[in-house]
């Protein structure tokens, strides 16, 4: 990584499998796995990295917490996931300045994928 400032998510999941999977599906890969823990990259910046936790959350309701992916294509990435978006009509222009949608990944986890517009 270098000389770069950078913050990476931990999520824990209590099925790691449908978790990869569906990160897969927003454009990640496995760069590391060691079983129990892997670290997924787009390769263009996004990192993100998955262990394993049985039984979190104990129901997805409970999942308080949520991952912002920025990305210059949101259409592209939304259309690998369109049967999985929360609102209908989106991705759209949202009043606090950026193109977005929503998604839960499979353990319950809010993950919103946008970019800033003027």
């Amino acid at each position: 990584m270098g000389d770069t400032h950078q913050a990476v998510a931990i999520v824990p999941t209590s099925d790691i499998d449908a978790s990869e999977a569906f990160y897969r599906k927003l454009g990640f890969d496995v760069v590391s796995d060691y079983d129990h823990y892997r670290i997924l990259a787009d390769g263009r910046g996004w990192h993100l990295h998955l262990t394993r936790a049985p039984g979190w959350p104990k129901t997805i309701e409970d999942n308080p917490f949520g991952l912002y992916l920025y990305v210059e294509d949101v259409d592209a990435i939304a259309e690998r996931v369109r049967d999985r978006i929360i609102e209908q009509g989106t991705p759209a222009r949202k009043p606090w300045g950026t193109y977005e949608f929503a998604v839960s990944d499979p353990s319950g986890l809010l993950v919103r994928v946008g970019r800033i517009i003027d």
